[in-house]
């Protein structure tokens, strides 16, 4: 049976990175912390490299380095509190049910991703890898009770909380700036173009249409085409380049360590 570290540790599954941080967007709670405690404008990639040093420190590390991930989340979380105003909900990272959410929008974007390129897991290891990807969640505050207690019951828990999604034009602005960064490395920017389409294509339609997200049968070709070259190319990459980002936060402590403004 594949083990969980090989399967998160695939490089791949980054091309639904962009998914994953829409999608906890989207809610509103989490939505206004980033927007409020984030600085995408000048450092877009802090929110991405933060998840995914804490992301392959719980799913691929040692357990001294998923307890320094853990502690440094921790740590970044506690001025992320905010009180209702102005039509604004209020938020705390460290409410169960927010990271909770946070966990299952990378669960469900990183094996949706894996399954495109290498097929579909059988029900066996499909459901052996949905328990341990529950560590996500549960290193932090979440109660192993609060993660659904298989995929029929996370299918409906993802469901019902999709239709729950809402943006407002804090969240969008958000948004906007995560998909057409003004700022951050030269490479990034460079890459948008190529990264912004995989990103839009692999959201729900309703929540495109939440962030006010314009998608055409042309772009959706264009997507499926895109798609179709990673299918083709991606395995037969050498096992190292596959791994490579997974080898490289692992790599040392100070790259397991989760950066400060990881929000």
């Amino acid at each position: 049976m594949p083990q969980l570290r090989d399967i998160a540790g695939e490089a791949v599954m980054l091309l639904a990175g962009g998914r994953s941080i829409l999608l906890q967007l989207a809610d509103p709670a989490i939505g206004h912390g980033v927007a409020h405690h984030s600085d995408f404008e000048n450092r877009p990639l802090d929110r991405l490299a933060g998840t995914l040093s804490y992301a392959y420190a719980v799913t691929c590390g040692t357990p001294d380095q998923a307890r320094t991930a853990v502690r440094r989340v921790n740590r970044a979380h506690v001025p992320v509190v905010g009180a209702a105003a102005g039509g604004a909900p209020a938020y705390n990272a460290f409410t169960p049910e927010l990271q909770l959410w946070v966990a299952a929008t990378l669960y469900d974007s990183a094996i949706g991703m894996y399954e495109r390129v290498f097929g579909a897991f059988d029900d066996t290891t499909a459901e052996s890898l949905y328990r341990e990807y529950a560590v996500l969640g549960t290193a932090l505050q979440v109660p192993e009770a609060l993660w659904p207690r298989d995929r029929a019951a996370f299918a409906v828990y993802w469901q019902q909380r999709l239709e729950g999604l809402r943006t407002d034009e804090t969240t969008r602005a958000v948004a906007r700036r995560l998909l057409h960064p003004r700022g951050g490395p030269f490479l990034l920017r460079l890459a948008m173009p190529l990264a912004r389409p995989v990103t839009v294509g692999l959201l729900p339609p309703a929540v495109r249409d939440l962030f006010e997200l314009s998608w055409s049968p042309r772009q959706q070709r264009r997507f499926d085409r895109m798609l179709r070259i990673v299918v083709r190319v991606y395995p037969q990459l050498p096992r190292w380049v596959r791994h490579w980002p997974r080898d490289h936060y692992l790599g040392s402590p100070a790259r397991s360590a989760v950066p400060d403004r990881v929000r």
